[in-house]
């Protein structure tokens, strides 16, 4: 039997506050982290990702003790990012609490950061996050795909999605994947905070290009969405937030609904 897909609810956290924007902008305030990190643990979510999604931005260090109330109120493997730059900073992380930490400014600018992190705390802790955004093609060298919009490719950003690369976010993956990335945490800029859906595109050629897992993100509004980007993004894990911490669909419900459609899903 495949593994179980995993259902992720997201902590996008702001000066210690949890926090969710449109396209990361118009960010408005979401709860507690501690108080929703135990919520979603209670309701049976397979793992939580804590992201400070304005330390690379700020340049300044994780908020360390945020991470560590965090790990003690939660039962469930735990994933924590931003503003992660050194094998020193994600060691403070793991020893907060953090099961897995995630790296994306700092990865692109110093890919050797990638097979660092492998070496000395395993693949299995390192995940790589590729924010990226729908462009169109034109004079552009390497991997596109063709939509019904016409010929399109991805671009890799950071700096919480402030900065432009260049850099084409397949192609990224599948050069971190062989650094030692253990997982990609994928999130559509276009798609963040919509909940119009899952970029599909975007996780299904990321998806079928490495060999790892992929955890698809940005856009879930209801329970179709999950079985989409499970079924034809080929996603191995979906994060949401904003229908989680508004409570438009509590965990129970959308795992409830992902079984009822075949989907081999943990319910408790």
């Amino acid at each position: 039997m495949p593994l179980a897909k995993r259902i992720i609810p997201c902590l996008d956290v702001d000066h210690g506050k949890v926090v969710k924007g449109i396209n990361f902008i118009n960010l408005r305030n979401a709860g507690d982290p501690v108080e929703l990190a135990r919520k979603y643990s209670d309701q049976a979510a397979d793992e939580l990702v804590f992201l400070d999604i304005t330390a690379s931005s700020e340049r300044r260090d994780l908020l360390k003790e945020v991470v560590e109330r965090v790990a003690k109120a939660v039962n469930i493997p735990f994933t924590v990012g931003g503003g992660i730059r050194s094998t020193s900073d994600a060691r403070i992380i793991l020893c907060s609490g953090a099961d897995k930490v995630s790296v994306n400014t700092a990865a692109v600018e110093n890919p050797k950061l990638i097979s660092d992190l492998a070496k000395i705390f395993g693949q299995q802790c390192i995940v790589v996050a590729i924010d990226a955004k729908r462009r169109v093609v034109e004079n552009h060298a390497g991997s596109f795909i063709e939509t019904d919009e016409g010929p399109i490719w991805f671009e890799v950003t950071t700096y919480g999605g402030r900065k432009p690369t260049g850099i084409n976010a397949i192609d990224w993956a599948k050069q971190a994947a062989d650094l030692g990335a253990g997982e990609f945490l994928v999130t559509s800029m276009d798609k963040d905070g919509t909940k119009d859906g899952y970029d599909i595109d975007l996780t299904k050629i990321i998806s079928d290009s490495v060999r790892v897992p992929v955890i698809a993100s940005g856009g879930a509004g209801k329970p179709e969405h999950f079985f989409e980007v499970f079924s034809i993004g080929k996603a191995d894990a979906a994060l949401a937030a904003s229908v989680f911490h508004y409570n438009n669909y509590p965990i129970p419900f959308v795992k409830k609904y992902l079984q009822n459609c075949g989907v081999n899903i943990r319910l408790e």
